[in-house]
This record gives structure tokens, C-alpha cells and sequence, in this order.
């Protein structure tokens, strides 16, 4: 491949004989394209300048929602600070380019910047579609693309109440959820008779319906947006649906896709597809050879136009591969030679659902078979498409995309395992259905479908470059540092390798010890030590003794130390001596701190039942100290917004009325819900109430390696959602029947049956059995979900362990739990006795009196929320719909 001569008209600041690259655009693909001609060195000989049109380099925009969730702009970053100096990368902040000229081949910027190119690189993304509704330029309209819009979201919805969204598509549900962690009542309208009508087939569409709607939200499909409705002062009011219904709403977010931002392009004369997007060839380059374009904006070889980052990655290394030869490099013979297409398989978690498609999901190909699982209850779907020679075509899994990172890869090729076990839950099969590990995936088989790495790659990293880590495995291949979504199954084709190569891989908890949390707990338990230092100086690594530890190993040792304290004679109060130390933010002061640096407060309510005398006095609490407060999906009560100099007058009333620690703060139990079982409904077989508070009382303040969550349905309709707990009870005609393993949360999943039919003293004991075994041999934050698909045998194990007694611990089990009840006193009872324990609840060690200046508050519907600053200030411009800029 020849060289690429420089332009007679080359930009007179490059030095003389230095060609220059300009790069229009500098989003996720635009900093991957900067990347691979840094790997390359083409920025060592080559004058690289690029033109932005936000305020800010690039940032993960993938992961724009979590925002919300408390990361910043610089958390979003995708640009080491000194990236660009390191390189000598020229970056033009806010600086859009307005024209290309290709005849004198130079780039004009907004702010008048002119520059001449030798290449010119186009990844100018795509703009939010805005249907063309009536009022669709109403105040409280928004996109939802940038950091910038999401920062006027916010604001704006200081004062909104009601939200919708239109489009149900990925952005539309991250947007959705978006306004639902803002306060707002939201509603998602979507024109297609299903959400992510593109990713998910009508079944996938219904099971995360039911469990979008099942949060609150409300959905509306089928229809579509026909006027925006507003006030006198031109904000939004209401929108008008094609059904002629209405929606009254404060806030409009228009997420109903996305468009090629081509009009460069067309301005300059290149060719563009019918329905957008610069037509490229199979090496990204347009009909002008000094011309490329990669990402969004791009129509590809194949007449399509990507959505999604991975295929923008491999236009990038096209594109870079190929300027390496052209700007006077060597051509890279490893590196991608065209870009033909690109699977559009994605796995993402949208309002905490797992959501996930591969290959042909909607089942198109001739004599395709689907094998369906699935679970209205716990909103999970799982299809697989399957080809007439029991090749695995493609899937959609909805509620629980575990397997993923395994069939994906499968993609094309006959699995080891039927079809029919692929589907089954973890355990759910006889013979072990589902177990597929990475062992079973050829070399062949891409692991990282951001970054198109296969595992003979990620063998080789660990063979042939020594890489023994994750983050060393990530740094040499890439894998990983997309989505995510490959990190599992990466970590375990790297183990595998270690151990096949007769390397010891080191499971030790940290840095500090070389063994498990598991036999750190039996240390402890079996020497019977009570400090932390004893522990370390003991049994850590040489080189960590006499030290003081790191913050993985200190709490997970506390929680050990908390939980085995009576049997080894430790002292039971966490903040006493040496365990203050080794506690967790949360726990340093018996409550949970908050975002803007108060702290929520949370007594315990055992089974959620209540009398009206303590329901006054909570809100009599509340209102003296002007507490936010709500009402959780626990059945309890949470208080916000406690300075922690408060934190002990606001307990000496509650312990007063006779209120303990709900231990909201600590990895402990939180609740046992209840339905009113058969006291009050007319359904219920057994006394529900009574069974959740004596299993909370018995239960109250024992740590665990992760939180521990239960409930008690009192008939079969499962009203407690008992199935979506770490153990479950749920009423027969007969006694009770125990689940155990499930969660909810962000990777939920349906508990387990341990045992049934079973009286209240057979239920306590075992319950106490596998509680004590669980915490006896799980990682550190190993929920019991997780800890029962990891741990060998997995449930079958457990039930001959804690059932069938076949490891002969059943009564250590028993009489460590007897002891925990024995020996439980109230952590905020204690500290209220106790002077000396109180001196650390203040807000500054030298001022014990002054309360901190910073914990602010602002009204909102009748109660407060916490004042923070925002990121954007008042007069940073905010991006209209039509594209111009308002301060």
C-alpha cells in the first residue's frame, strides 16, 4: 500500500512533510478511532486534529443514565487526562465543524478555525429523531443523548411531577427509569405493539412489560404521540395520544430513535443513503478517497446503518489500519482489512431487567424451531432459536441473561447440550441442565463482542503474554472494557488456562491474605480469635503483617468477627475498640449515609405489623427533626435526611417507644415481609404475621457476607413475594414450605425449594441450619443466590447438608444460631448507655457541637430532599431540539 502524498494545500501549522488528519467528531467511536492510531503511531508522525461539538471529550455513553446514580461526567470519561498531550492530539472543545470543502480539502469550524487535511475522518454520530408532533417545541420537551440533556432533565424536574417518554426502545426505558429516579409518575408510550420491539420477540416483549409495569411505571404501546399540549406560557401540560386518550405531564422526552448525522456530508456533495447515512465502502471510505466515515453516521457496505458501538469499534480499526499504511506507516497485515457487517447481538440492563438478543432472535431463517422457557412470576423469558440441524440460531433472554456470555458464541454451531436444559434455571434440570461452561466454546468463539475478541485470543494472553489477572487480561486484549457484559465468562476461560498450565490461581480475599472468606471464617472459628490484627499477623502474607490492612479484608473480617462473636468470645458491639476500624461507612455510625451527607434511619418493624401508638410516634419523629420520609417495599419505614449529630437523639425517642435497629446499614437481615395470612384474607392457610416476626426477631442483627432478605406468604397466591428472597416461606394446608437462593434487585432470581410441608419447629431449624451454613462458606458479598449456583453440588448440596445432616455439622449449625439469639442485644440500645460510644456521633472531632454546614435541604411535595449542587451551572448552554444552544 502506497503512501499518501501530502495535499500541495496542507495546513501551513504542520510541520513540512507532516501530513494532517482531521477527525469531525469525538464520541465513543471518534476517541476508539484515536486510540488505534496511537497504538499504531500514526500520531507520532502524523498532525491529528479534531473537532468536538460538546463541552467535553469523550464519555461512555452507553452508560449515560448512570448519571443518575450518582457517577459524574469525569466518572463517564473515556479519555485519560493526558490522552491527547500525550499523543500530540490537537482537541477543539465545543468547536462543530460547519463546512468541508473537498476541492481546496479544508475544514471549517464554528469558531472560524480553518484547517487543511490530507485524510478527513467523519464520526459525526446521530441525532435524536423528534416525531413532528404539534408543541413538540413546548418547554418541558426534551432529547435524551447528551450529558447536557441530562442535565436539563434534571433541573427541569425539580418542578414536574408526571413524566413520559416516547419510544420503548433502549434509550427510552434508560430515559424511563431515568425520570422515575427523578420523582416523577412516569409513563413510556411506544408506536410498536411491544417494548424494544427490535430486540425482543412478543413473549420477551410481554414478560418485560409485566416487569417494567410491575415497577411502577406505566406503559402505553400501540400508539403514538399526535399533539403536545401547553399553558399559556408555552410549557408542557399534556400529550395527546393517536387513540385520542391523553396523558396529563410536565415533562416531555422524545427517545423514538435516532438518525445519521450526515448533513457534512451532503453539503459537501457525498453520496448519502435514501434514508441517511454517508455511504461508505467496505474500508469505511466515501467516493471522495481523502474521505472516511465510521460510527452512527455511517451507511455501511451492507446498506445498513449501526446503532451500536462494537460495529463503530470495527470501522475504527479499519479505518485506522488503513491510514496507518496511507499517512506513511506500514500496513498492519493483522489488522481488519474491511468492514462487511456486524453481529448485532447486545445484552443490557435496562431498570435493573437483564435484556438480551443473539443472532436470528425474531426466528426469520426457513425450518427455524423456537424452545421457549418461561416465568410470569419472576418475569423471566428465555428463547432459543433453533436450526432443522439443531444448530443454535439465536435467542432472546428477558429477566435472566446469565447465559449469555456462553450461547452467544455457541451462535452457528450445535450445542453440547439440548436445547431444552440451554433454557432451564441454574439446578433446574436433573442431570445439571444449563451448566454450560466457557470450557465447552472453541478458540474460535468471540467472548467480547465490543472489541471482537475470541478466546483463543484470551487463551493466548494468559499463555503467551503471562497476563494472570483480569485487569491484565483487559489491558493486553481489550476484552472487557466495552459493556461489560463479557467480564464472567473472561475471568473464567482465564482460570481455566491458569490452572490447565498448572498455575495456582490465587483465590486469597485480598491482597493482605492468601486464603478464601470461607476459610477465614473457619480460622477464626476453630482458634477462636477476636481481633483483626490476631487474624493478620497470624495468617495473612508475610508481607501484609504488622499492617493494617486494606478495605476488602476489614469488613469482611468484622462481619466474621460480629457473626461468631459469642461462640469465640468476642465482644458483640461492632464500634468497640479495634472492630470500629474495620467496619463499613454505613456501619461506622449505625445508619446509612446519603448522598448530599445525612444519614436515613431505619427501626426495625418486625413483619411489618405496627401499632398506631408507635406509627405516631415515628411521625411525631419525623416532624420534629423535619425528616423526609417513605414507606419502603420492606414493609418499614425509612427517615431521611438525619444530621449524624442528630442520629442519637432522634434513636433515644424511638428506643423509648420501644423500636430497635432495623440494621438498614449493616450486611444483616433487613426484613421479613408478610402478607395478613389467615387472620384477615379469606385465602390464607396459616398464621403468616406471627411466623415473619418471630423469624425476624430470631434473625435480628445477624451478619452475614451479604444482606439477607425474607418473607412469609400465607397461601399459595404469594402475595409477600416470598420466591424473591434469600429464604422464603410460603403457607400450605399442611405447614410450610421453604425457598431458598432467590433475589431481586438488579439480577434477580426465583428461589429455590428446600424442603415442604414442614411444622413451625422444622421450619426455624432448618432455617437456622442453612442460614449459619451459608454464612459459614460463602464469598465475601456473595448473595445466596449466588453463593448456591457457585458452591459444588449446588442446591442438591445444600439440602443434604442442612436436611439430610451428611456432613454431620447440623448441631454446630444449630448452636452457633442459638447463641447468635442468646446473645443479640440492640446495637443503638447499647450505644444510647454508653457516653463513650456516643462521643463519635458528631460531625467534626474539633467542633463536636457544630453541625455540618454542607447537609442542606429544599422543599419538595410537602416534605424535603437534599440541596446539591449541580454539575451544570445556570448559564451552561443547553442543546434546544433544534439544535441551537439558550443560556
Amino acid at each position: 500500500m502506497t503512501s499518501m502524498p501530502p495535499h500541495p494545500d496542507a495546513t501551513p501549522d504542520a510541520a513540512p512533510g507532516t501530513p494532517t488528519l482531521v477527525l469531525i467528531g469525538h464520541g465513543m467511536v471518534g476517541q476508539r478511532f484515536l486510540e488505534e492510531l496511537a497504538d499504531r503511531g500514526v500520531t507520532g508522525r502524523t498532525r491529528v486534529v479534531v473537532l468536538c461539538e460538546e463541552p467535553r471529550p469523550a464519555y461512555d455513553r452507553v452508560q449515560l443514565t448512570s448519571y443518575f446514580a450518582g457517577r459524574t461526567p469525569d466518572d463517564l470519561s473515556l479519555v485519560d487526562p493526558d490522552f491527547m498531550a500525550r499523543h500530540g492530539i490537537e482537541l477543539h472543545l465545543g468547536d462543530p465543524a460547519t463546512a468541508v470543502d473537498r476541492t481546496t480539502r479544508t475544514v471549517t469550524a464554528r469558531s472560524g478555525l480553518t484547517v487543511r487535511y490530507d485524510a478527513l475522518v467523519l464520526a459525526t454520530g446521530s441525532y435524536p429523531f423528534v416525531p413532528p408532533v404539534p408543541g413538540k417545541d413546548s418547554a418541558g420537551c426534551f432529547v435524551y443523548r447528551t450529558i447536557e440533556d441530562l442535565l436539563a432533565i434534571e433541573e427541569y424536574a425539580k418542578n414536574a411531577r408526571t413524566g413520559v417518554v416516547v419510544g420503548g426502545g433502549l434509550l427510552g426505558l434508560e430515559a424511563a427509569g431515568a425520570l422515575k429516579g427523578l420523582g416523577l409518575r412516569t409513563h413510556i408510550v411506544e408506536f410498536s405493539p411491544r417494548l424494544m420491539a427490535l430486540q425482543v420477540d412478543e413473549g420477551g416483549g410481554r414478560a418485560l412489560r409485566r416487569t417494567v409495569e410491575g415497577m411502577g411505571l406505566e406503559v402505553h404501546t400501540g400508539v403514538g404521540g399526535k399533539e403536545i399540549v401547553a399553558d399559556a406560557a408555552g410549557a408542557v401540560t399534556a400529550m395527546g395520544l393517536s387513540d385520542d386518550s391523553r396523558i396529563d405531564t410536565d415533562l416531555v422526552v422524545f427517545s423514538a430513535g435516532v438518525r445519521p448525522r450526515d448533513q457534512l456530508a451532503r453539503d459537501c456533495g457525498l453520496p448519502v443513503g435514501e434514508r441517511g447515512g454517508i455511504v461508505v465502502d467496505e474500508q469505511c471510505r466515501t467516493d471522495d478517497p481523502a474521505v472516511y466515515a465510521i460510527g452512527e453516521c455511517a451507511l455501511a457496505a451492507d446498506g445498513r446503518v449501526y446503532g451500536l458501538v462494537a460495529p463503530g469499534y470495527d470501522m475504527a480499526r479499519v479505518v485506522a489500519g488503513a491510514l496507518d499504511g496511507q499517512l506513511g506507516g506500514q500496513a498492519d497485515t493483522g489488522a481488519p482489512t474491511g468492514f462487511t457487517g456486524a453481529d448485532l447481538s447486545t445484552k443490557l440492563k435496562l431498570l435493573g431487567v437483564d435484556v438480551a438478543s443473539f443472532g436470528d432472535a425474531h426466528g426469520t431463517a426457513d425450518g427455524a424451531l423456537d424452545v421457549v422457557y418461561s416465568d410470569s412470576r419472576s418475569g423471566v423469558y428465555k428463547k432459543l432459536v433453533i436450526g432443522a440441524s439443531g444448530e443454535l440460531l439465536g435467542g432472546v433472554l428477558v429477566g435472566d441473561a446469565e447465559s449469555y456470555g456462553m450461547l452467544r458464541p455457541l451462535t452457528g454451531t450445535v450445542p453440547p447440550l439440548a436445547p431444552e436444559q440451554l433454557v432451564l434455571p441454574a439446578g433446574a434440570a436433573a442431570d445439571g441442565g444449563g451448566a454450560l461452561g466457557p470450557s465447552a466454546l472453541p478458540d474460535s468463539a468471540v467472548l467480547c463482542n465490543c472489541h471482537n475478541v475470541t478466546k483463543g485470543t484470551v487463551r493466548a494472553a494468559v499463555t503467551e503474554h503471562s497476563c494472570g489477572t483480569l485487569p491484565e487480561i483487559k489491558k493486553c486484549t481489550k476484552a472487557g472494557t466495552g459493556c461489560g457484559s463479557c467480564v464472567k465468562s473472561l475471568t473464567a476461560v482465564m482460570n481455566d488456562e491458569l490452572a490447565a498450565s498448572g498455575a495456582v490461581v490465587d483465590t486469597g480475599l485480598c491482597g493482605c491474605f492468601p486464603h478464601t472468606r470461607a476459610e477465614l471464617y473457619e480460622i477464626v472459628r476453630t482458634l477462636r480469635l477476636t481481633t483483626f490484627a490476631a487474624l493478620l499477623d497470624s495468617h495473612g502474607r508475610p508481607e501484609a503483617r504488622n499492617g493494617d490492612g486494606c478495605e476488602v479484608c476489614k469488613p469482611t473480617v468484622g462481619s466474621i468477627i460480629a457473626s461468631l462473636a459469642p461462640s469465640v468470645g468476642a465482644g458483640g458491639y461492632v464500634l468497640d475498640g479495634e472492630q470500629a476500624a474495620l467496619q463499613d461507612t454505613n456501619d461506622h455510625f449505625l445508619a446509612n449515609l446519603q448522598r448530599n451527607g445525612s444519614y436515613s434511619i431505619v427501626p426495625r418493624i418486625p413483619g411489618g405489623e405496627i401499632t398506631p401508638e408507635k406509627l405516631i410516634v415515628i411521625g411525631e419523629v419525623a416532624r420534629d427533626f423535619g425528616l423526609y420520609t417513605k414507606i419502603t417495599g420492606g414493609q418499614r419505614i425509612d427517615l431521611f435526611g438525619a444530621r449524624v449529630d442528630q442520629l442519637p437523639e432522634v434513636w433515644e425517642r424511638l428506643v423509648a417507644a420501644g423500636f430497635e435497629s432495623g440494621h438498614a446499614y449493616g450486611k444483616a437481615l433487613r426484613t421479613v415481609k408478610s402478607c395478613v395470612g389467615q387472620t384477615w384474607c379469606r385465602y390464607g392457610v396459616q398464621d403468616s404475621v406471627r411466623m415473619a416476626i418471630e423469624l425476624e426477631l430470631r434473625y435480628r442483627g445477624l451478619r452475614s457476607p451479604h444482606k439477607l432478605k425474607s418473607a412469609v406468604s400465607g397461601c399459595a397466591r404469594e402475595c409477600a413475594e416470598a420466591r424473591g428472597k434469600d429464604f422464603g416461606i410460603i403457607a400450605t394446608s399442611n405447614g410450610w414450605n421453604l425457598y431458598v437462593g432467590g433475589n431481586g434487585g438488579a439480577d434477580p432470581r426465583h428461589a429455590d425449594l428446600l424442603a415442604q410441608d414442614l411444622s413451625d419447629a422444622e421450619l426455624i431449624r432448618l432455617i437456622d441450619r442453612f442460614l449459619m451454613f451459608y454464612i459459614r462458606t460463602a464469598d465475601r458479598l456473595e448473595r445466596t443466590s449466588a453463593w448456591l449456583e457457585r458452591i459444588e453440588g449446588g442446591l442438591d448440596h445444600v439440602r443434604d447438608v442442612v436436611v439430610h445432616d451428611s456432613l454431620g455439622l447440623c448441631d454446630e449449625l444449630e448452636a452457633l444460631m442459638a447463641a447468635h439469639v442468646t446473645h443479640y442485644r440492640d446495637e443503638w440500645a447499647e450505644t444510647l448507655a454508653d457516653p463513650e460510644r456516643l462521643a463519635r456521633f458528631v460531625s467534626f472531632v474539633n467542633a463536636p457541637d457544630a453541625p455540618d454546614p454542607s447537609v442542606r435541604f429544599v422543599p419538595e411535595r410537602d416534605q424535603v430532599k437534599p440541596d446539591l449542587t449541580l454539575l451544570a451551572g445556570p448559564t451552561l448552554p443547553v442543546r434546544t431540539l433544534e439544535g441551537t444552544s439558550v443560556r
